[in-house]
């Protein structure tokens, strides 16, 4: 394990670094934990004295010159640091700048320092003491790509040098804003808001400077101002800010429409305050203010934002993604805020663009990218060691109704028009029946009787099952228009698993289960697709696991060779496939040959199983990473394919498929590839993302080639937690 020394002001200070340092080595230790361990050096003054617990290992006095030298001397001494990570601001170091820059030059560790702000049109003077800054580090982060030209354009520091992380966000698990203006008292209110440590430099009295035209058109406006008084101006000149703006808001008639939260508050407070804020105003003063933490908070909790021209709100909010104007402006910020509140449609695109723009900012994402930075700057080779994420079943249980599980989500809000489907139902009733069976989760059990009945309510007397149930209950004219084998087989082997099970469960749902099943033999007979022929084979395989019996193990065979026939019309060369293509959920083909050979003993099924599934991990693995099929165009014999659209079912269903070979061959091959497969979820992809959200539990819906896809379907989430079961 790679210890890092992170040189920060660190909680309980309060300050915008020491928050940023404590969210960043958080989200470093819960991705990578068994890769790194950051250790703290945290900034403190004669004024500033904290007392520590984990992680701070050394203190600085940012006052005293010697003690530049003695933590110097002390990095370099100390053989357990790998590397040293500066957090730099110049508010945290103006005491001593010569000490700081001796001591940067004297870290015979590589170093690697994020510069929180960036000065464009420096004096030369300054010039010359940033580059020696910069020559003496490894690597220089910043955190908008203004910041990075200003560094090339007037430091002439050179582009292969600096690398820019996005400022990161706390994933948010978007709760109903109605409910949330309720608990916080604020009810039929239009809540404008503003958040952070009070300084004069936040300009706050320009919003108050606004609002008497904002309520003229908007009557019901409340103005949060949320924060307390940043403890460093406090010590300076008291409460002399908030005071001139509390005389202000009497002056101006303005006391039923301006409240002050003045705490420091809790991140689950916080980020509830700003899911039930319908504008936030960000109006800082200082036009060298990079980057501001506040700002890009509220943007990833779904506000419409209108702020000033700092460069970091001018990259984000191009674009239409928000409302610029100009610094101390009044005027304007009046009319920008009567045009949002007046525009639901304007600031419902604003609010999804944010969430669009900010998502690849995660403090998970940004987590990632020091990770493969620290890699680089310690010449590791190999991709880093994601954590296994704790099992949720959250996101999948708000997604289940009384009825069924809904198909379809907007972000993590479940989508009731989107109606119900077979398939998912199916797939739920697999992955919570194993977690009620295997881990004991008894919260599972009323949700896997709503699968099962809904299974039940799809199967029809002839013994196949219609997939599309509307969401008021009816079937829809979908079954008709489109082929529904592979949901059919998905139900078998949905209800094969469950009867697996059997003893777990009540009785009377098994009865149930094998009744349903025993319905549909004389549909198994009929089946032709090979995916439904793969379910099916799964699903019987394990009801013959709990219930051997002749009839069943006739019907593997019989879908069994199917297979074998559809793969050796289709096996060529530089071919070993069941189809002239490879669509989607391949992985299922191969597996269900294994399970067959499991039931049966047949070689011919274990042998086409490893051959295919050889050819396709050919296919879909690279080096260090899988790729899978993308759904953009089907990959055909003989053809380049698509790239990019990738699904989280191909990347599961490859996941349980390596854990089934790794069972049966004991390779070790296959459980490096499982894990290599799975990590796709946790950020091993192309866009250095996460897939899986650890916030709500649930799977985002895709990876596109420049972005994810924000939804948290039914498929996508129920496929996370099957993979993520296969993994223990």
């Amino acid at each position: 394990m790679k210890e890092i020394l992170c040189l920060t002001s660190y909680p309980p200070r309060e300050c915008g670094i020491a928050t940023f340092s404590n969210d960043l080595i958080q989200s470093v230790h819960r991705k990578f934990g068994n890769s790194y361990s950051i250790k703290v050096c945290a900034l403190e003054s004669p004024a500033e004295k904290q007392v520590y617990s984990e992680p701070v290992k050394y203190t600085l006095n940012t006052s005293d010159a010697s003690d530049y030298i003695r933590i110097g001397g002390t990095v370099n001494d100390d053989a357990s640091i790998s590397l040293v990570l500066i957090q730099h601001e110049f508010g945290l170091f103006d005491e001593q700048k010569s000490a700081f820059l001796h001591l940067v030059e004297t870290i015979v560790k590589p170093v690697i320092i994020v510069f929180h702000t960036v000065l464009a049109h420096p004096e030369e003077s300054f010039k010359q003491y940033l580059r020696k800054i910069a020559v003496a580090c490894s690597e220089i982060i910043v955190m908008t790509q203004t910041s990075a030209h200003i560094l090339q354009s007037d430091y002439q520091i050179a582009n292969d040098k600096i690398s820019v992380i996005p400022h990161g966000t706390h994933l948010v698990s978007h709760k109903d804003k109605k409910k949330l203006k309720e608990k916080y008292k604020v009810a039929g209110r239009c809540v404008l808001s503003t958040f952070g440590l009070l300084s004069s430099g936040k300009s706050i009295e320009t919003t108050l400077d606004a609002l008497p035209a904002i309520i003229k058109e908007n009557p019901s406006v409340l103005f949060l101002i949320i924060g307390k008084t940043h403890p460093g101006v406090v010590k300076t000149e008291g409460e002399r800010y908030r005071e001139m703006l509390q005389a202000k808001i009497v002056e101006r008639g303005l006391t039923d429409s301006v409240r002050f939260v003045n705490l420091y508050l809790d991140l689950p407070v916080l980020l509830e305050y700003l899911q039930l804020t319908d504008v936030y105003l960000f109006t800082s003063s200082d036009p060298n203010q990079a980057v501001s933490g506040t700002f890009v908070y509220a943007l990833s909790c779904g506000c419409p934002i209108i702020a000033t021209p700092i460069p970091h709100a001018l990259e984000l909010l191009k674009n239409n993604s928000g409302i610029i104007f100009d610094f101390k402006d009044s005027v304007q910020l009046a009319h920008a805020t009567n045009r949002l509140l007046s525009n639901k449609k304007l600031a419902s695109c604003m609010r999804i663009a944010g969430l669009q723009k900010t998502a690849s900012t995660a403090w998970e994402n940004s987590a990632i990218a020091y990770a493969l930075l620290f890699n680089k700057k310690l010449d590791i080779t190999a991709s880093p060691v994601y954590s296994l994420p704790p099992l949720n079943t959250e996101h999948i249980k708000r997604m289940s109704r009384g009825f069924a599980m809904i198909q379809f989500s907007k972000g993590n809000r479940p989508d009731i028009k989107s109606g119900y489907t077979l398939d998912d139902n199916a797939r739920a009733l697999i992955a919570l029946s194993q977690m009620y069976a295997e881990r004991k989760d008894v919260s599972c059990e009323t949700y896997i009787k709503t699968y099962l009945n809904f299974i039940c309510h799809c199967l029809q007397t002839d013994g196949s099952f219609l997939n599309y149930v509307h969401k008021d209950i009816l079937f829809t004219s979908q079954n008709e228009e489109t082929g529904l084998e592979d949901s059919n087989g998905r139900a078998i082997m949905a209800l094969g698993y469950f009867i697996s099970y059997a003893g777990k469960f009540p009785d009377t749902w098994t009865l149930d289960a094998i009744r349903m099943i025993k319905q549909t033999f004389p549909m198994i007979t009929r089946l032709q697709s090979p995916r439904s022929m793969a379910f099916a084979i799964k699903g019987l395989c394990c009801y013959w696991r709990k219930y051997p019996s002749p009839e069943i193990c006739s019907f593997i065979k019989l879908l069994a060779d199917r297979l074998i026939n559809c793969y050796r019309q289709n096996k060529e060369n530089k071919w070993s496939w069941f189809e002239a293509y490879l669509t989607y959920d391949n992985s299922v083909l191969p597996e269900s040959l294994l399970y067959a050979y499991i039931a049966t003993g047949d070689t011919v099924y274990k042998e086409t199983a490893q051959e295919s599934f050889d050819f396709l991990l050919e296919k879909t693995f690279t080096d260090d990473r899988i790729k899978v099929v993308s759904n953009q165009g089907w990959l055909q014999k003989e053809r380049e394919g698509q790239t990019f659209g990738e699904q989280p079912i191909d990347v599961a269903g490859t996941v349980i498929a390596l854990h089934t070979f790794y069972t049966v061959f004991k390779d070790e091959a296959y459980l490096a590839k499982q894990k290599t497969a799975f990590d796709w979820f946790l950020g091993n992809n192309h866009l250095h993302q996460i897939i899986y959200n650890p916030a709500t539990g649930g799977c985002y819906d895709g990876l596109e080639e420049n972005n994810i896809n924000l939804n948290q379907g039914a498929e996508s989430a129920v496929c996370y937690l099957t993979a993520r079961l296969a993994m223990d």
